[in-house]
């Protein structure tokens, strides 16, 4: 049985990378050739040629800008199952439709307990990286399918060990506290965690302890998604006004809100403003991804792989 690996999302050198991580584990990998386009009036087209009667599949799809993907994704899986595919996982690094987890005002679609529903009807499993699990407290609440969520805090740590010097971890409110203190924990490194108050999407204030003492340390600022970017840029103007030097900011999902005519996207608005740099997770391809997450990935990989076909279940 050969195991193939379907990149569905573009993200070319973070499936090679797999592949060939996953090949030299044990676990013997081929990428699949895949032909994909859009007709003139956008409905996707998809050619699969290769063989996959009994054999696994991995779907490698981030889901950033996921309508399209996730339509692409339900294709794929009824395609892959028609064509014999044993077992089918998704291996979603950045998984979409996490943050509307209850209906905030009446008559609110609950998205997240829908998409995870296509998601159950048509995959053997889930890997995903730091899903926004705010009150769910764990994927199981809406993935009926095994499903596994890790954690990019190892791979950050290690980064900041190799190539920062005395870096200072800051989380940016009291949400992140786990979070910097696990980051700093494997970068050997102190860290501190703010308080944040949020009035709108593009207004919040930050409150940051006496830092003085840190005056010589790389500040760093880590978080889960770097979206509109406006909470980095406001505690880097108060650590440089408190006397730090311009920090690092490092964000496993370099989501990145887009910009408009006259108007900078949020990365271009980060780099113009106090920080030393932006470092992202390949979880979305970006400009700036300089931590690779296919180590994290691979044992993950294997062990479902391992699971489910102890199991002997399939959909």
């Amino acid at each position: 049985m050969t195991t193939h690996l379907l990149c569905l999302d573009g993200h070319e050198s973070l499936a090679e990378s797999l592949a060939q991580q996953l090949s030299k584990a044990g676990t013997e990998t081929r990428l699949l050739a895949l032909e994909s386009r859009h007709f003139p009036d956008g409905e996707l087209y998809f050619n699969l040629p290769d063989i996959i009667q009994g054999d696994d599949v991995i779907v490698l799809c981030q889901l950033h800008q996921p309508s399209d993907k996730a339509l692409a994704l339900w294709f794929m899986a009824r395609h892959l199952r028609e064509f014999g595919a044993r077992r089918i996982g998704l291996v979603a690094p950045y998984l979409a439709y996490m943050r509307q987890d209850i209906r905030f005002h009446p008559g609110e679609c609950l998205t997240s307990k829908y998409f995870a529903e296509l998601i159950n009807q048509n995959f053997d499993y889930l890997i995903t990286i730091d899903p926004h699990l705010h009150r769910y407290h764990s994927l199981s609440e809406i993935y009926s399918i095994p499903a596994q969520a890790l954690h990019a805090t190892d791979s950050i740590g290690q980064y900041l060990k190799q190539n920062v010097n005395k870096p200072l971890v800051i989380g940016p409110d009291e949400e992140s506290e786990q979070w910097a203190k696990d980051v700093a924990q494997i970068a050997g490194c102190d860290y501190l965690v703010l308080r944040k108050t949020r009035s709108g999407d593009r207004d919040v204030a930050i409150h940051i302890p006496d830092v003085q003492t840190y005056a010589g340390h790389q500040p760093v600022l880590v978080d889960d998604i770097i979206s509109t970017g406006r909470t980095m840029l406001r505690t880097a103007d108060e650590l440089i006004a408190q006397g730090l030097n311009k920090p690092l900011c490092i964000g496993v999902h370099a989501v990145f809100a887009e910009g408009g005519p006259g108007v900078p996207s949020a990365d271009e608005e980060m780099r113009a403003g106090p920080i030393a740099g932006i470092v992202t997770c390949n979880c979305i391809p970006h400009a700036t991804n300089g931590i690779d997450i296919s180590p994290l990935l691979v044992p993950a990989i294997q062990n479902m792989l391992t699971v489910v076909a102890a199991s002997g279940e399939t959909l």
